[in-house]
């Protein structure tokens, strides 16, 4: 139309691609004019146009992509050729229309390894001037406009590798459907033949005895043999006569560890990166590399490999989410754009990790906080509202995320907002109040109270929550839990019937007398704490003052003698020390001798001196000698020997000490 322009063009072309989803036969009528249009003299105005044409290429049905084949399907992948292999396009724009240029190649052509063969050396040749890679190449003599013919050969080598690899699953998946075609209308024939003849039986014995052992199945192996044998000659350099793409992956190899030029040419990074990733699993370099570019380009790689490798992803699924908290605008964008495809498609896993996905729903970049939400969207329309079954899950890990108070409560009131049901509804309410059992932190309290105020009560809601009173009875001595329930408590009043008004009052005095005493017991526990504290401290002060005294007041210490143990004769004697014995005569005659106590007294540390106060060995010489003279009555033979004292006849001495 006259008075259109390039850029009116491209958002028409877009509007049709997104009509030609669900309606493939939108597009075949005009199917020459996208051509002529999209890789026409517009498409060097807005050089986008060509990557909206190649997005139409691929959406195109069956019927529409075998007339282009007949009519100009040689000037169409020509075209696609020279955009790919052609130097004109500006460098940001050239990676987004080669990307959907090799697409619609193995979207549309009927032997799309052929061309994109060509496609490889083309590109290699522009770069070498030689369609096979060496082992010996001039890396550190790049100039800068090899680095750049270089950094988008690497970009095709690795896009052609990954399409090739998903176009050998899609012929493996074809072979099967024919297969299984054949055996269910062998099937049925064999069915019909039994309503006519008794002999039908044979062949299904025969198959029987096959698949018992293993015959029939036999096929099957054959086929996953020719695939893991194609996909090795993709990705390996030992097939050398038949392999293209395996060749680049030691020169990648020797180029990514050349740190020096990475550095010095980003975009050669970037593109090796990519490749790279592409060709193997690179989880080190999507968490460590320093630039946002290889980053991105890192997780969109990620998310092509789980898409064809999902089993061998698993175990790294928690990397793939870690990307979400790049602190990279672009590498959270791009990861919520690839975990949202891969969850929605059942290729990812979600619970214990949906949680990363639900804080972008509040990111600050209202980008990736609207393809958060939109990813939320989509993910509520299957089947039975997959987030009603993960609510609990994420409420439970963001609690325990330090969020703010807000964003905690616009992501889970988003959630909440997307669960229509009232089934739904009555379940998370039980669901949340058995959550309250085993929990002692107060934060996660106050979030499972706020999401229960934020659900759309019914009856039978209302009487659930009466109903698991004893769940969180224990959590009511918080104001902030209490001022959730009696949001609910004034939801409940607004919609409820007479009888059931009757049973939310008196659910509010439950609520509120608990309160009160729970509140009661806490202040009582806190004063018993602080009381027991400084009991405990008031003890501590006055050992450490007996101590003191202790040493102050310490009678007796060297003079007293000592008790010492020696071996037993006939088993009934005792030794004792002689110095013992020494130390109580020497004390007799000392008895006279006046000694001072100073004493500590608590109420004013008074100072008590006695004038005349016999020692405490005095005492201990007094009893000892008491205890010798009973020993003579008793005792009827004694001998003394160095230092030491013996009883016989079985008697012992008993010692007495002050």
């Amino acid at each position: 139309m006259s008075g259109v322009t390039a850029e009116q063009s491209r958002g028409a072309l877009s509007v049709l691609c997104m009509t030609a989803k669900s309606s493939t036969g939108v597009l075949g009528p005009h199917l020459q004019d996208i051509i002529d249009i999209g890789f026409g003299r517009w498409a060097k105005e807005e050089p986008l146009l060509a990557r909206t044409a190649c997005i139409a290429l691929q959406r195109l049905s069956k019927e529409d992509k075998e007339k282009m084949m007949v009519n100009n399907g040689n000037w169409v992948f020509g075209i696609l050729q020279s955009l790919i292999t052609g130097f004109s396009l500006p460098e940001n724009i050239w990676y987004a229309a080669t990307d959907k240029a090799i697409t619609a190649i193995y979207a549309v052509h009927p032997t799309p390894e052929t061309l994109a063969a060509d496609v490889v050396k083309t590109s290699l040749r522009s770069v070498f001037a030689f369609s096979t890679l060496r082992n010996e190449l001039p890396i550190e003599t790049l100039s800068p406009v090899q680095v750049t013919k270089l950094s988008r050969y690497l970009f095709v080598v690795g896009h052609v590798a990954l399409n090739q690899l998903v176009y050998i699953k899609s012929c493996l998946r074809k072979i099967q459907k024919q297969k299984t075609r054949k055996e269910r209308s062998e099937l049925q024939s064999q069915e019909v033949q039994s309503n006519y003849t008794t002999q039908a039986d044979v062949p299904t014995k025969e198959m029987d005895i096959n698949a018992e052992l293993g015959i029939v199945s036999s096929e099957d192996a054959i086929l996953d043999t020719l695939s893991e044998r194609a996909e090795k000659e993709i990705i390996s350099s030992s097939f050398v006569e038949k392999n293209l793409i395996g060749q680049c992956a030691p020169f990648l190899s020797k180029l990514c560890r050349n740190l020096g030029l990475m550095h010095k040419y980003p975009e050669l990074q970037a593109s090796g990166m990519l490749a790279l990733c592409r060709f193997m699993l690179l989880f080190t370099v999507v968490e460590s590399s320093s630039s946002e570019v290889v980053r991105s380009n890192c997780t969109i790689a990620l998310g092509d490999l789980a898409v064809r490798f999902p089993n061998l992803l698993e175990p790294w699924t928690e990397n793939i989410y870690a990307r979400l908290r790049d602190s990279s605008i672009s590498v959270r964008k791009n990861a919520v754009l690839v975990l949202s495809h891969l969850i929605l498609n059942d290729m990812m896993k979600v619970k214990g990790y949906i949680n990363e996905m639900a804080v972008r729903v509040e990111d600050e970049e209202e980008r990736i906080s609207s393809l958060a939400k939109l990813f939320f969207h989509e993910l509520s329309k299957k089947g039975s509202n997959p987030i009603y079954n993960l609510l609990p899950d994420i409420l439970g890990r963001l609690s325990n995320q330090n969020l703010k108070k807000e964003v905690f409560s616009n992501i889970m009131q988003f959630l909440i907002s997307s669960i229509k049901k009232d089934k739904q509804m009555e379940s998370l309410v039980e669901k949340l109040c058995n959550r309250f059992s085993g929990v002692t932190d107060v934060k996660q309290w106050e979030c499972i109270a706020y999401c229960l105020s934020q659900l759309t009560f019914t009856e039978k809601g209302i009487k659930k929550l009466i109903e698991s009173f004893k769940s969180y009875e224990h959590v009511l001595s918080e104001d902030s839990v209490m001022d959730n329930f009696k949001n609910i408590i004034t939801k409940g009043k607004k919609f409820a019937r007479p009888e059931l008004k009757f049973s939310i009052e008196e659910f509010e005095e439950k609520l509120n007398k608990f309160h009160m005493e729970k509140k009661e017991q806490e202040i009582t526990a806190r004063n018993a704490q602080v009381h027991q504290q400084n009991r405990s401290t008031l003890e501590g002060l006055m050992e450490s003052k007996d101590d003191s005294e202790e040493k102050v007041v310490k009678v007796g210490t060297a003079e007293d003698g000592e008790l010492s143990n020696s071996s037993m004769e006939d088993g009934t004697t005792q030794i004792l020390n002689d110095k013992s014995e020494a130390s109580s005569l020497q004390s007799e005659e000392s008895t006279d001798t006046s000694s001072s106590v100073l004493t500590d007294c608590e109420a004013g540390r008074m100072k008590v001196q006695s004038s005349k106060l016999p020692r405490t060995g005095t005492l201990k010489s007094k009893a000892k000698k008491i205890s010798s003279t009973t020993g003579k009555e008793n005792a009827p033979r004694r001998s003394k020997t160095k230092g030491t004292r013996r009883l016989y006849d079985g008697q012992t001495a008993s010692v007495g000490k002050t």
